[in-house]
């Protein structure tokens, strides 16, 4: 780990690298300042698992802000092909969300020593939390997923379409900013799996039925890549209690478009289901 520094009052953050399962991954660890380690050992951690063409630094304050509220440690990081981790072996594998809960995802945690996870998830990052939660029961404790995806949508297809063409235009051209050099290939990566018309048919519902811990579901109600179906299907599904949250005025990026009502609803949440450190 590299570059400790403090990020406010009551949060200091390391950042660095890990190699897991062969591939360099960038991740940020945040710990509550005022405590000791052996006070994190026993807590369980926030990780955070970005979008689809998301990283690190586009979670922006929110990280820093709930380690803050809650007093937990947390763990963000890019995924294979975003922001400082490697890049990607193209072409993805359709199956890509079920290898990052299966494989990717255990041996990330087991690497940073953390033994329970709150699995905060973003759109893909969503649906990896949830398939996670399916597959490790023992180790996740919560989830909150964020207008992430169990079934593919007319609304997706559309909202993927118009950002390819946004992208040729040269419209999305501040991804680079986050992803640099590898960012063609992750947009190409993105709207090639997705508008696969053998994807036509993906869904993660039947794995929902397996998912036993509490789940927060939010999603914007002017979401352009998926309908408040998602959420429903998702609380419908899930096995263990699930609150759904349908935020107005906001479309697919609750954490930055209603900031504030999301992390008041994920420390509310955490604090219902006695997942907070104080």
């Amino acid at each position: 780990m590299t570059a400790m520094q403090a990020t406010g009052p009551r949060v200091s953050a390391a950042t660095g690298e890990l190699r897991v399962a062969g591939t360099k991954l960038a991740i940020r660890r945040l710990t509550p300042t005022g405590g000791s380690a052996d006070d994190n050992a026993d807590r369980p951690a926030l990780v955070f698992l970005h979008e689809a063409l998301g990283s690190i630094g586009q979670w922006r304050d929110v990280p820093d802000a709930l380690v803050a509220a809650t007093g937990l440690p947390a763990l963000v990081y890019d995924r294979q092909g975003h922001g400082g981790s490697d890049a990607l072996t193209l072409p993805r594998p359709p199956d890509y969300h079920r290898t990052e809960a299966a494989k990717v995802l255990p041996a990330l945690l087991d690497a940073c020593g953390i033994e329970r996870a709150i699995l905060i998830g973003h759109s893909d990052g969503g649906t990896i939390a949830l398939l996670a939660a399916a597959l490790l029961p023992q180790r996740v404790a919560a989830v909150v997923s964020e207008a992430a995806h169990v079934f593919i949508e007319e609304i997706s297809l559309k909202g993927i379409r118009e950002a390819e063409a946004a992208w040729q235009r040269g419209e999305l051209s501040g991804l680079e900013r986050y992803h640099g050099d590898k960012t063609e290939d992750l947009v190409r990566a993105w709207a090639d799996t997705w508008l696969d018309p053998a994807y036509r048919d993906w869904s993660t519902e039947a794995e929902l039925a397996d998912v036993t811990c509490p789940v927060l579901a939010i999603q914007g109600v002017g979401d352009h890549y998926g309908s408040p179906e998602q959420v429903a299907r998702i609380c419908a599904g899930v096995a263990g209690p699930a609150d759904p949250l349908l935020l107005p005025d906001c479309g697919h990026t609750p954490h930055r478009e209603q900031r504030d009502w999301v992390l008041s609803a994920i420390q509310d949440f955490l604090a219902e289901h006695a997942l907070l450190a104080r």
